[in-house]
Parts: structure tokens; C-alpha cells; sequence
């Protein structure tokens, strides 16, 4: 069993910036690819961004520009730099990730309100 947590999240105003964090009970660099998910209230949840284990990242339209996914291999951790924030990026976001061997698995997510 693979545990996955994030952290990092927190309340800002809009165009403010948030840092968030996944760790996970084995090296992040084991798994094949990493993704941030976010549901926000009453509705499913969405992509937001993903990695490869080479580095390529993936964004949703909704992100792209302001989102920025990395791998930090001294922390072992999986981050995502979220900047200008919007009232729309309010949601509980999730990690997740995936490798072949392993497979899938989900963090309990970092709840992130933007708010004025």
C-alpha cells in the first residue's frame, strides 16, 4: 500500500499564490505518472496537471500559464506552484499517482479557498 499526502493548502485572495506539496511513503521518482486532481463543492473531479517520470508536464486550459507541476527530488515530493489565483480555483486537490507495477493511488487532498 502506497500513502499519499498532500499539504499546502490554505486560504488566499485572489491573485495571491499557493505552493502545494505530495509526499508519498516511496520514492516519487518510482511512479510513472503524477497528477494533481481538484473537486470543487457540487461538482466532479477534474484534471488539473500531470507529469511523466521523463518530465513532460500536462495542464488543464483552466491552469495553463498560472500552474506550474515539479518534481523535487531533495524532497521527494511531487509540488504544484499555483499563482494569480482565482475565486474558481477554489477546490479540494488531490494527488495521484500511478506506475505499472504499483498502480493507482489517491491522497485525502489539501482543501485551497480563494476568497476576498
Amino acid at each position: 500500500q502506497v500513502h499519499v499526502v498532500e499539504s499546502g493548502g490554505g486560504l488566499v485572495q485572489p491573485g495571491e499564490s499557493l505552493r502545494l506539496s505530495c509526499t508519498t511513503s516511496e520514492n516519487i521518482r518510482d511512479f510513472d505518472l503524477l497528477s494533481w486532481y481538484r473537486q470543487a463543492p457540487g461538482k466532479q473531479r477534474e484534471f488539473v496537471a500531470s507529469i511523466i517520470s521523463s518530465g513532460k508536464p500536462d495542464y488543464a486550459a483552466s491552469v495553463k500559464g498560472r500552474f506550474t507541476i515539479s518534481i523535487e527530488n531533495a524532497k521527494n515530493t511531487l509540488d504544484l506552484q499555483m499563482n494569480s489565483l482565482k475565486v474558481a480555483d477554489t477546490a479540494v486537490y488531490y494527488c495521484n499517482v500511478w506506475s505499472s507495477a504499483s498502480g493507482d493511488f489517491w491522497g485525502q487532498g489539501t482543501e485551497v479557498t480563494v476568497s476576498v
